[in-house]
């Protein structure tokens, strides 16, 4: 026998997307389409569910605002409060249901070899699927309420580009953070509860003033929020604060997007030792 010193080395696991981009794709969409299923599997509407909670959501929030809370001025309320709930009901199904994502995928993730990064990504895809069908509901409506047509409606599919991207973002952080701090899930619950207030959803931004309305322009979503009102409702519509409500939100957008790679990248290897 060898009397060598065998050098020991740390085997590292798989990474966000070892495996290459094509395997992480056909993953990608077997799994999106799979949860996609299984989420209304067995339930009496069915993928009517999709369409029925935002609707819901939108029948309660509706009576508050329009008889306790009047915005009188603000043109076609109706169906701005209802697309803003599609678009907020997306971010956060997606950001929610990621954050338990790779806890809930336990015994692949100890068994098998595939790209991390597949996990929260196709949670994410599975709520586009629902932002589809929402989407379709909500021009419907927005159509029947008289909103008139225009080619800036063509420019939402940016925003939804936008939306997605950060969606996933926020998704990548969460996920990769849960196995190790359990915490993560609560403290996010509480924070999706707050940012539904502090996102223009319920209300136009123009609305709020002082410090508080350069505090909600901060947000990353708000642009988007002002943006889709603008586009697809009300062409007229103001955009709240100048050149430094747009730098803000999008400095704070590419660092949240930067982090979650950054972080991703770090925690994949070693997500099956948490777990």
């Amino acid at each position: 026998m060898s009397d060598e010193t065998l050098d020991l080395r740390d085997v590292r696991g798989p990474s966000a997307l070892g495996g290459g981009w094509r395997r992480t794709l056909e993953l990608l969409y077997i799994i999106a389409v799979t949860e996609f299923k299984r989420s209304y599997f067995g339930t009496a509407l069915g993928y009517l569910w999709s369409v029925a909670r935002p609707l819901l959501l939108f029948g309660v929030l509706l009576a508050v605002f329009t008889h306790l809370v009047r915005f009188s001025s603000v043109p076609h309320y109706t169906v701005l409060l209802l697309l803003n709930i599609v678009l907020f009901g997306f971010f956060q199904e997606a950001t929610g249901q990621a954050t338990a994502s790779v806890v809930n995928q336990e015994s692949v993730v100890r068994k098998t070899q595939f790209p991390r990064l597949v996990i929260p990504l196709a949670v994410v895809l599975t709520s586009v699927f629902n932002l589809a069908l929402n989407l379709l509901v909500a021009f419907v409506f927005i159509l029947a309420f008289g909103v008139t047509p225009r080619w800036t409606w063509l420019l939402l599919a940016f925003l939804l580009l936008a939306l997605f991207i950060y969606t996933t973002a926020i998704a990548m952080i969460l996920s990769s953070l849960f196995p190790r701090f359990r915490d993560v899930g609560i403290i996010w619950a509480v924070v999706l509860s707050a940012l539904f207030y502090a996102t223009p959803v319920i209300y136009p931004l123009q609305l709020v003033h002082g410090t508080i309305g350069r505090l909600l322009a901060a947000n990353p979503l708000a642009p988007l929020f002002e943006l889709a009102r603008r586009w697809v409702i009300d062409p007229r519509a103001p955009l709240s604060g100048g050149t430094l409500h747009i730098v803000v939100p999008a400095v704070i957008y590419v660092g949240v997007c930067a982090l979650a790679v950054w972080i991703f990248n770090r925690e994949a290897p070693r997500i099956a030792e948490e777990l």
